[in-house]
């Protein structure tokens, strides 16, 4: 039943944890895409994270699978790519799909305030 909580593995890759300092620090960087899963009602009552595309969970197989003609085209499955939610669990889950779909580096920031504990630039939608 809590299968999204255990970590992911599939060729190798896994879903990771990620420090929230160092996610800020890679996404001022440029070093990874930063995808927030929340629903547009939790954006618009919060903010997301500076530069982070907004990918609601419902549409992950969408969005993000590099088969699918609706894929992003700021997703790649060999940058490394960080995910968010508001507590954690949702993020979780989407970050499996994405390890599933063959993205190589997959990391799951937990929930959008520990993107803003890490210091992380809010923007407002």
């Amino acid at each position: 039943m809590f299968n999204f909580l255990r970590s992911a593995v599939s060729g190798g890759a896994r879903v990771q944890k990620i420090d929230p300092r160092e996610a800020v620090a890679k996404a001022a960087a440029g070093e990874i895409t930063l995808i927030d899963v929340r629903d547009g009602m939790e954006l618009r009552a919060s903010g997301t994270a500076k530069g982070a595309l907004h990918v609601p969970l419902a549409t992950v197989k969408m969005k993000c699978d590099p088969s699918s003609p609706e894929c992003l085209k700021e997703l790649s499955v060999d940058k490394p790519v960080v995910l968010f939610c508001a507590m954690g669990g949702r993020s979780a889950g989407a970050a499996q799909m994405l390890v599933e779909m063959g993205y190589k580096e997959v990391y799951n920031l937990g929930g959008f305030n520990d993107w803003v504990s890490g210091g992380g630039a809010v923007v407002r939608v």
